[in-house]
């Protein structure tokens, strides 16, 4: 097998405001494996509020380049179980190694990878949500009349989300979901899930910080709309940890590590009757459409990364008022733009 790579400097469309801080631009590592002739792709985005630096994760790449390449892909699970050893420790590398080793498979089978987990052919229409950052009220609000949607996620965090969300219900009668990045105190947590209730928001996304366990149980016994666990969910040994905390769980394929352990972390949440959301970082529509070929087995989708950059460097899976396109196209049905 060769391992080829790039970085890349993904330019947002906007400046995208979250509770956690304001963002231009993404760096990413592009990955290509080639394995008996057979091109993958898989992407590993640099995330300032994760520790992540894409120079870490050349370092660790080609410190284990030489016995990388020696490996020829059979299935995407032995080799998850090979390399996880030497990458298991930097998440967002191992998906995109993962997720090249996927596009890999499902060339050689000739089929597209949901195909394998769908094997009927038949996918239930689901609709990604489109997001809405933190910005000015008047702002916030034309970006909905301007972009009509089926489902639109709204990002919280602030002392004003009341006014936010009033503004926002007033725009628009869709459906609505919030994210709130850990912005809220336990002390406003309660409150503000009330607010929410008041104007039929769908769920609320991480509404605390990761380390307040206890404070997250008792909201979660007294909150009158769903809660699901983003940062309080990075991967497999997370999902347990949720119950009784979180009605559900966001799984995003760089933070935990690709489509082998989401495939486990899917089977883990529907066995502890936990919903499921499929979560992307700001990616393009290669790790977009990575990502998409899961749709079939989660409840809620949150794939728009790709819609938010100026530029996408590849085409893949893309989305029509909401609703997957997928390319007819082997593997992940992605190729990049010359």
């Amino acid at each position: 097998m060769k391992l080829e790579y790039w970085v890349v400097e993904h330019k947002l469309a906007s400046v995208f405001r979250i509770a956690k801080g304001a963002y231009e631009m993404r760096r990413a590592l592009i990955l290509r494996l080639i394995d008996e002739g057979i091109t993958g792709l898989g992407e590993a985005a640099e995330i300032q509020y994760y520790p992540v630096k894409i120079e870490s994760m050349i370092h660790v790449l080609e410190s284990r380049r030489e016995a990388l390449e020696k490996i020829t892909i059979t299935t995407p699970e032995s080799f998850y179980r090979t390399i996880y050893p030497w990458f298991g420790d930097h998440p967002f590398l191992l998906s995109a190694l993962d997720c090249a080793a996927y596009d890999i498979y499902g060339k050689k089978q000739n089929t597209s990878l949901r195909h394998l987990w769908a094997p009927s052919g038949y996918i239930e229409p689901k609709y990604t949500s489109y997001t809405i950052g933190l910005d000015q009220l008047e702002i916030m609000s034309e970006k909905i009349r301007s972009l009509p949607w089926p489902i639109y996620k709204i990002k919280l965090g602030t002392p004003d989300d009341g006014r936010i969300i009033e503004a926002i219900r007033n725009c628009t009668s869709k459906p609505i979901r919030v994210d709130v990045n850990e912005g809220w105190t336990p002390a406003e947590a309660l409150q503000n899930c009330r607010i929410m209730e008041q104007y039929r928001i769908e769920f609320v996304e991480q509404p605390l910080r990761r380390e307040e366990k206890k404070a997250m149980k008792q909201l979660f016994n007294t909150s009158p709309v769903p809660l699901i666990a983003d940062e309080s969910c990075q991967g497999f040994s997370d999902v347990a940890t949720c119950t009784g905390r979180f009605h559900g769980i966001n799984i995003k394929l760089m933070k935990c590590g690709g489509i082998t352990p989401a495939l486990q972390m899917i089977k883990q949440a529907k066995k502890l009757g936990m919903k499921i959301m499929l979560g992307c970082m700001t990616e393009s529509s290669i790790g977009i459409s990575a990502a998409a070929q899961l749709i079939p087995l989660v409840d809620y989708v949150d794939l728009d990364g790709a819609m938010l950059l100026a530029r996408d460097i590849a085409s893949g899976v893309r989305f029509e008022y909401g609703s997957p396109v997928y390319p007819d196209l082997p593997g992940l049905g992605v190729e990049l733009i010359q």
